[in-house]
Parts: C-alpha cells; structure tokens; sequence
C-alpha cells in the first residue's frame, strides 16, 4: 500500500477531556485503514450504549466520521471516547429535547437542551442554508449544549447549497491571568465558499488561537498576537455572548448539564449578489491557479485552505481511514468498557507504517 501523504490539515486547538492541546492534524504514519461504514457503526453502537436514539447516534457517528474523511482528526471520533463517558457520567443529556425557542422568516434560535452541540448544530446549519438559498440570507444561534466538533460541516452544508457559509462557536471560561489567554478561548470559526467540482471548495477551518505564549515570539511578532485576540474576542461575541452561554438558567448551579458552549451560524446566497455561473468560473480559475503555485517548503503541493480536506475525503474514502495505534487503542477500549464489538481485526491487512 502507497504511504500516506504527510499533509498537515491546519494548526488546531484541540478539546480532549478538559485539556487544549497545539498540534497539527497529520495523516498517521502508521496504522490501520478502517472503512468509514465501519467507522460509522462503531460510533453509532457506542452512543447508542449511553441512551442516545437511534437517529442522533446515527448523526454524530455522521457527522465524526465525516470530520475523520477530512482528515481532521482532532474532532473526528478520536472525540468519541470522551464524549460517551461525558454523557455515562450524566454530564451530558443522551436525550435532549431540541427547541427552537425564536424564529423569524430568517432567523432561529436553538436551545440544546444539555445534549451534544452537534445536534442542535446541525439542524441550525441547515436551516441557514435552506433559508438563505431561498430568501437570499440567515442566521441563527444555538445555545445550552456541550462541544460542537469542527466547524467545518457546517459551513459545507452552505457551500453546497450556493451559499457562502459560516460557523463559529465559544464557550464559558474564567476571565483571568493576561490578556492573550484570558480574553480569549481558542474558539472554532469556520468560512465556506464554493467553487465547481472541478476544484476543492475555499474552507477555512480552525481555532481562533494561532501560536503559544512566548515572550520572545511577541516581541518578534506581536502582531500575530494581536490579530489573534482579535478573532478570539469576535469569535466569543458571537459564538458565546450571542448565542447566550452566559445565561444565568445554563449555568452551574441552575443547570446540571456540561452546557458551556454555544454557535453562531449564517448564509449568503451567492447568487443574491452575483451571478452564480459567473462566482463558479472566477472561483475554480483563481483555486487552479493558486493550484500551480510553488507550495510552502516542505510541503509537496500548493493548496488553499479546505484543499488538502478535499484530497483527504477523496483518498480516505477509496482507501479508508488511517486511524493511528493511539486512535485505534482509544476506540478499542471505549468499545470494551460498553461491551460493543470492533471492526478493526477485519481490516488487519490495511496495516502501514511501523509493524506492519
């Protein structure tokens, strides 16, 4: 089997268990490929042991796996282990009662009931999508739900509905300590444009915090410091404030769900502001050109940003997924705590790397 291509996704801050972690979502060097229907059964039968029904265990198991195609494996179903033992523990509700609590002709309010932030997402990244290809724009928030995942598939919803698509999400945390850390909390935001089908979407998809505190790093760059208090702070009016993360009834000791986190969603139909065969061409002509361009050092190819997630889902899903020793030991054991069976030993022939 080919060896993978090493082709960083993006810098990322990861949420794993309360920690947030800088790294970079890179392609394993060494693993087992699993299909993503296997991916996708595993997940759905471990969300279903901890009392989600069957449709919103089938739509996060979707939705991680989707993430995992991209090769966005910090918020793919590397998560799953600490999602279900969140919801085990009651910290999470298996069962939320989604509300929409305020609706115009383009507007929505969610209220995720205590439940994971993916549900009430979704629906919320559909509605503006659906909307907006109608009525030319929407937007709307959800709120009083846990980690919503990747931005990312979101905003694809709104792309592939000729909608330039955006989602950004926040959390609660303490105001404390300097500015650079305190302001902000590394919240997720991501923009969608489409192009044709000839060339990868225009994605971008990451963390609102850029780089570690350095005092010799600000000193030779504060700018980047700046710009990034700058998206943090933006991030957290819209994601957080306005979606309402800091209401007195979704919070501790009022509520007893983990509901610290909330997302702001919204569309524009593209086709509201220009003709949309004529966005298409200048679209695929500017990508294909940035295409031909000599990439960073190191790297093996020029891409904008959501074109190495393009080449993943294309790859990932011919082929399957790489899912490293880690990844694979994470779900394994989950699996076993819930007494669900695995898919991993039917695939032992897709091994690469090290020891295989």
């Amino acid at each position: 089997m080919a060896p993978i291509c090493p082709r960083p996704v993006i810098t990322w801050l990861a949420f794993d268990a309360g920690e947030i972690c800088l790294g970079a979502n890179l392609p394993p060097e060494s693993g087992i490929r699993v299909p993503a229907n296997a991916l996708r059964g595993l997940v759905d039968a471990l969300f279903q042991k901890v009392g989600m029904n069957t449709e919103n265990a089938g739509l996060m198991a979707q939705l991680l796996v989707a993430t995992d195609l991209r090769g966005v494996f910090s918020h793919g179903t590397h998560q799953t282990s600490g999602y279900v033992r969140m919801i085990r523990d009651g910290r999470v509700n298996a069962r939320p009662n989604i509300e929409v609590t305020s609706t115009t002709s383009t507007t929505r309010i969610y209220d995720g009931d205590g439940g994971m932030g993916h549900l009430p997402s979704w629906q919320a990244a559909n509605f503006v999508a659906d909307t907006a290809a109608e009525l030319g724009t929407a937007a709307a928030t959800t709120g009083n739900h846990f980690h919503f995942g990747g931005a990312g598939k979101y905003t694809r919803v709104a792309a592939a509905h000729d909608c330039i698509g955006i989602a950004i999400s926040s959390h609660r945390w303490e105001r404390q300590g300097m500015i650079a850390n305190g302001a902000t909390g590394a919240s997720p935001m991501s923009i969608a444009i489409p192009t044709s089908a000839d060339v990868p979407p225009l994605v971008i998809d990451m963390a609102t915090r850029l780089l570690p505190w350095e005092e010799d790093l600000f000193e030779q760059m504060p700018f980047a410091y700046f710009k990034e208090l700058g998206l943090g702070s933006i991030a957290h009016a819209l994601g957080g404030v306005l979606a309402g993360v800091w209401q007195p009834g979704r919070m501790p000791p009022t509520s007893k769900w983990e509901s610290n986190q909330g997302g702001f969603f919204a569309a524009f139909h593209i086709a509201a502001l220009c003709p949309i065969d004529q966005f298409r061409a200048e679209m695929t002509r500017y990508v294909s050109e940035c295409r031909q361009l000599a990439p960073f050092p190191g790297h093996q190819r020029a891409e904008l940003p959501g074109g190495i997630e393009w080449l993943n889902e294309a790859e990932f899903g011919r082929l399957g997924i790489p899912i490293s020793e880690e990844h694979e030991s994470s779900l394994q054991a989950i699996a076993d705590e819930f007494d669900v069976d695995t898919p991993f030993a039917q695939f032992e022939s897709t091994r690469f790397g090290a020891g295989s």
